[in-house]
């Protein structure tokens, strides 16, 4: 019997495709936390991007009533509820000024789901993805799993984190085929003004660029600032634009899982076939507790904004007093993304760590505070914090950092 090719496809336990996929690090974070915690430590969280408020009763009291009804024990379209494909539809006028159907929406298994089928169904192996930097940890893996090759853009704290056309034509090539926009924007809090929204949606019409806008955090803006949608300030966009968005972020409802993407029917009906053969449909109980959310009352959302309004400008407030730290007031979502350059290379507690990443393995062995390392959004060199915790975290987190890093030497 002849032996095994070396690296024969038989030889490999796992897909090259999935092996270079690395997993969330917030998530991870996240996990460490919670087992560091379950061991007796004393750990505070910055890592976990999800509000800490409860989903909001009426959406409950709603998915209770769901999960007693038998017609909710079966399957359902793949593409969403009906009734809740056009509430999205009729909130996408409602919160965006852009006009949508029923037919215009797939209803995903959270908003994670509905970035990675929309790439999935626009790209072809070798499609490069414009990816303004830094980027949700998620944005170039679901890029890569879908053939695309991820092409950072990055912005640093002197432009506030905003990404410029001029930066965006200088990466454009013949591959380019979309770019992938979030406003306010995961890490960095970063919210993009009308005017530039709209002269990067007319940049991406004059260049026949497809646009993906991740519109997750589009209530969470404070200061004045305001996250306007790109297809709304370019309506001749709309034909090659795929706007994402869920409940998540606005409502409290991360554990409950209900995304949509929103786009040209072709594209939508693509993507519905697409998950009929991955998860089918979403949990119907989550659908009818998001079906609430969106048609119910909606004055918990400036509540919770307000909340986090306060702890932003507290955060912001208090990690400028440290120094060598360099944080940029945000404007929108629930982070701070602080620059610790300066920090790198001078001794803290015993060690002198020399990146971002090295930095908070210090933090949270030395200050038992979790953040999230620059590395994981594609600018080394920073951290992300999570304001979306209770004050009383928010500012003993942070005062330990103070402790800490204040002594660097």
């Amino acid at each position: 019997m002849s032996e095994p090719i070396a690296d024969s496809p038989a030889q490999r336990r796992v897909s090259r495709r999935v092996a270079a996929v690395s997993g969330s690090a917030t998530l991870a974070v996240d996990a460490r936390v919670k087992a560091l915690r379950a061991a007796g430590r004393s750990v505070i969280g910055f890592g976990a991007g999800e509000p800490d408020f409860p989903t909001p009763d009426h959406v409950v009291e709603a998915a209770v009533r769901a999960a007693r009804d038998p017609a909710m024990h079966r399957c359902s379209p793949t593409g969403g509820l009906p009734a809740l494909r056009e509430a999205v539809a009729a909130k996408t006028l409602r919160d965006s000024g852009v006009p949508a159907s029923a037919a215009d929406v797939l209803v995903t298994n959270g908003g994670k789901q509905a970035v990675q089928e929309a790439l999935a169904t626009l790209l072809d192996p070798g499609d490069e993805v414009l990816l303004p930097a830094p980027y949700w940890t998620t944005y170039p893996e679901a890029v890569r799993l879908a053939g695309g090759v991820p092409v950072p853009v990055v912005a640093d704290e002197q432009s506030g984190y905003l990404v410029s056309v001029r930066q965006l034509e200088a990466a454009r090539t013949p591959r380019t085929k979309l770019l992938l926009f979030c406003s306010p924007a995961n890490p960095t809090g970063a919210v993009h003004p009308a005017e530039q929204v709209e002269e990067i949606g007319r940049w991406a019409l004059g260049t026949g660029l497809w646009v993906l806008t991740d519109e997750i955090y589009e209530h969470l803006d404070y200061g004045g600032a305001t996250a306007p949608s790109m297809p709304a300030l370019v309506p001749e966009l709309r034909p090659r634009c795929v706007v994402v968005n869920g409940v998540a972020k606005t409502y409290a409802m991360t554990g409950w899982r209900v995304g949509w993407l929103l786009g040209p029917p072709d594209v939508v009906q693509a993507a519905t076939a697409l998950q009929s053969h991955a998860t089918s449909n979403v949990a119907n109980v989550s659908q009818a507790a998001a079906l609430a959310a969106l048609t119910g009352d909606q004055s918990t959302v400036a509540t919770m904004r307000e909340a986090f309004d306060r702890r932003r400008r507290t955060a912001v407030a208090m990690l400028r007093e440290i120094p060598g730290v360099a944080c940029p007031e945000p404007q929108g979502a629930f982070y701070v993304y602080p620059s610790v350059q300066a920090l790198l290379g001078r001794e803290i507690a015993g060690r002198t760590p020399t990146t971002s990443a090295e930095l908070a393995e210090v933090v949270l062995e030395a200050a038992e505070v979790a953040v999230v390392p620059g590395e994981a959004f594609g600018t080394p060199g920073y951290l992300r914090l999570s304001y979306a915790l209770a004050d009383e975290d928010l500012v003993e987190g942070i005062t330990r950092l103070q402790r800490l890093l204040g002594s660097a030497g």
